[in-house]
């Protein structure tokens, strides 16, 4: 015992303010690696990459393999090689959301914030409205970043966004029903978009795993920008949102405005809010 805290007490005398810098910065840096690749697919391909690596080293030290040890050692290298291949969908949606860091939807003239507020509005009562019928919806509302390519696999509109023509669009059985709505600033861009499927694993998770495409829809296109999704189910009629690859399911119109008002208020207003994880972990947290 006496030459176990001798040794820790070396190791102590020993740390700087500069190693305890160095640790600090790989615990980060591997916290938000693995916080990245959380309820992804990619989360099963790294636990089984360790396993096997973990395998490897058992059998290299404990039993004396000559053969296999000389084959791990000159695999290594192309393993590494490998890993930014697996991984790319998951390293780039991270770089994705360092780019979009910080940012916040920022409206200056009072005509623009106007008509945002109206548009919220008129998602709000159409979500209400579809969700009281069970009619299944997908809205899509840009801010920073530019979903013109989405916009063009589908019918263009620019037409103003009010409750009936949403309604009108999600009616079951109409030309425009399957797909997302765009909502681009104060504009209804474009109906029946065809939008990105969701590579992550969370839905797969939820109690409720009969979601369909539009909800996969919904968390695909947040997970591949900034955007703001709301999805009503057709099955239930439950009002969801999705951002930045988080989904809050069973909101009531009231909280869902005030969302939606939170994400697209100027900067001045907002304090900086705008953040999902903000408004997901407060619902955690009741």
């Amino acid at each position: 015992m006496t030459e176990f805290l001798n040794n820790l007490l070396f190791i102590f005398q020993r740390i700087s303010w500069l190693s305890v810098f160095d640790i600090l910065l790989v615990t980060l840096i591997f916290f938000g690696l693995l916080y990245s690749l959380r309820d992804t697919q990619a989360m099963a391909l790294l636990r089984g990459m360790i396993l096997i690596i973990v395998g490897i080293i058992l059998l290299t030290s404990l039993v004396e393999l000559p053969a296999f040890s000389w084959l791990a050692q000159n695999s290594l290298p192309a393993l590494i090689l490998a890993i930014p291949v697996i991984f790319a969908p998951e390293i780039r949606r991270t770089l994705e959301r360092l780019g979009r860091a910080g940012t916040v939807w920022q409206i200056t003239a009072k005509p623009a914030n106007t008509a945002i507020e109206q548009t919220i509005r008129a998602v709000v009562s159409a979500a209400a409205r579809l969700s009281a019928r069970q009619h299944g919806a997908l809205i899509i509302m840009q801010r920073l970043d530019n979903l013109d390519e989405y916009i063009r696999s589908g019918v263009q509109l620019n037409a103003q966004v009010t409750p009936e023509l949403l309604l009108q669009i999600f009616y079951p059985n109409t030309p425009l029903h399957d797909g997302g709505v765009i909502i681009a600033g104060a504009q209804n861009a474009a109906a029946a978009c065809v939008m990105p499927l969701s590579a992550s694993g969370i839905l797969n998770r939820t109690p409720e795993r009969q979601m369909g495409l539009r909800h996969r829809a919904a968390l695909g296109t947040s997970e591949a920008s900034d955007a703001v999704t709301v999805v009503v189910s057709e099955e239930t009629g439950a009002i969801s949102i999705a951002h930045a690859g988080r989904m809050l399911r069973r909101l009531d119109p009231e909280r869902l405005e005030n969302i939606l008002i939170a994400f697209f208020r100027p900067q001045d207003e907002a304090h900086k809010l705008g953040w999902f994880e903000r408004f997901f972990r407060r619902r955690k947290n009741k």
